[in-house]
This record gives structure tokens, C-alpha cells and sequence, in this order.
């Protein structure tokens, strides 16, 4: 997920910076909207932002020689929908990138696009479409997480596929590489993500139960599920 610095060709750099810029400012938007409307957010935001750029920053070494790595979006993309992960995505990464040596500037828009953007959207969409179907609390946060780490990989796969095709077997032949190096180690990461995340969960229910209600995380009553259902209608997730 943390592609080096200088590592895409140019042109690619440039494509994943400007498709990335769209998605940040409108979670830039969305999260002053969100602080100047509800402050007393501002420490499980914080908490949430801190919880992706730990587990990011791990660094674990992969059987096949390469490094995996946890994502840690999937916690903050359910509790305050994936606009506002885009903005902590990308402050994470920019941090790792010129603190850690995680990641690079040039590359910034393409770890952005994977990590901040398509990572929170696909776990929040998993947790969302098993809500629906009645599935309890923890065993779609779990889904969660779980999605959202694994698609980061899979956009990552995809990207470095685009800028380095096989010669033989072309795009899709340099997919199936990139994929298969990431899966030995990420899906079993992906796994303890779950896990890890549903633990933090059940601390927040126990430690933070009216500020989750008022998210929609938690419904306490009928009342409270109308708020909810509202809030999770498509214009208010794009605010």
C-alpha cells in the first residue's frame, strides 16, 4: 500500500494525484462541517485518525520479500463515514511519508486513492449492506475492516499492474503477480485487522455510547433508528 517514493512513472504519479484531489476536498468540506457542528466529536476523530496511522506505520515483513501492512480505515470510515477518512488518510500518509519514509510525496495520490479513499468506501459499503440485513454490530464491523484492508491491496495490485505490465502476459499477468505477493501475508493481516477493530468497537460501546447513538452506530430506540436510517441515506454519507 505504501508505494516508494519515485517508484510509478511520472504520468501515473500525476493521473492518481488528480483523481485523489476531488475525494479530499470534499472530506476536507465535510470534516469542518462535522467538527463545527458537533466539537464534542473532536476526541474519537483524533482517536479515530491515530488508530489508522498506528496500524499503518507497522511495517511486517512478507514471506514472498516483501512488506504488508495493516490500514487501520475501516474503524473510522463506520464511525464517521468515508468522506472524512480521505482527509485522515491522506495527513496519515503524508506524515509516514516524510517521518517514516513510508510511502513518498510523488506517490502520495496513488497511497491516497488506495488506502484513504477506495479502502474506507468498500468497508463502510460491506458494513453497511450487512446493517441492512440484520447482521449484528460486531460481525459487520469485523466485515469492515476486513474489506477495507483487503481492497487496498487490491487497488495496489491494480496500480502497480497499470505501470508495470508483464511482458508477456501483459496487465493482467502482472496483476495476478502483484496480487498473489500481497495475499500471502495481507489476508491473514486483514483477519487480525478485524479482529483488532471489533475490539476497539466493544471499548468505544462500553466508554462512548451517546456519542456512537448519535453517529448511528448504536440504536437505542425506534426513534433512534429513523435519525439512523437517516443518516446513512446517500446525500447525508457525500456530506
Amino acid at each position: 500500500m505504501h508505494i516508494a517514493e519515485g517508484f510509478l512513472p511520472p504520468a501515473h504519479a500525476v493521473a492518481w494525484g488528480v483523481a485523489s484531489a476531488p475525494f479530499v476536498v470534499h472530506g476536507a468540506r465535510s470534516l469542518v462541517r462535522d467538527v463545527r457542528e458537533h466539537p464534542e466529536s473532536t476526541l474519537l476523530l483524533g482517536a479515530s485518525g491515530a488508530f489508522t496511522f498506528v496500524l499503518s506505520a507497522l511495517k511486517l515483513p512478507s514471506v514472498t520479500g516483501s512488506c504488508s501492512h495493516p490500514t487501520g480505515t475501516g474503524l473510522g470510515a463506520i464511525l464517521f463515514r468515508p468522506p472524512v477518512m480521505a482527509v485522515l488518510g491522506t495527513i496519515t500518509l503524508l506524515f509516514q511519508a516524510l517521518l517514516l519514509a513510508h510511502g513518498g510525496l510523488t506517490t502520495l495520490g496513488a497511497n491516497v486513492f488506495s488506502l484513504a479513499i477506495v479502502g474506507p468506501w468498500a468497508g463502510y459499503g460491506a458494513y453497511r449492506l450487512l446493517r441492512r440485513y440484520g447482521v449484528p454490530l460486531m460481525g459487520a464491523v469485523f466485515c469492515g475492516a476486513f474489506v477495507a484492508d483487503l481492497s487496498t491491496y487490491c487497488v495496489t495490485s491494480v496500480q502497480l499492474a497499470l505501470a508495470f505490465p508483464d511482458p508477456g502476459s501483459g496487465f493482467l499477468g502482472a496483476l495476478g503477480k502483484f496480487g498473489s505477493i500481497f495475499a500471502v501475508t495481507q489476508i491473514p493481516l486483514a483477519v487480525s485487522e478485524g479482529l483488532l477493530t471489533v475490539l476497539v468497537m466493544r471499548l468505544l460501546v462500553q466508554s462512548s455510547k451517546g456519542e456512537l447513538t448519535r453517529l448511528g452506530v448504536l440504536v437505542t430506540s425506534v426513534a433512534d433508528g429513523k435519525r439512523a436510517a437517516e443518516a446513512e441515506s446517500p446525500e447525508a454519507v457525500a456530506r
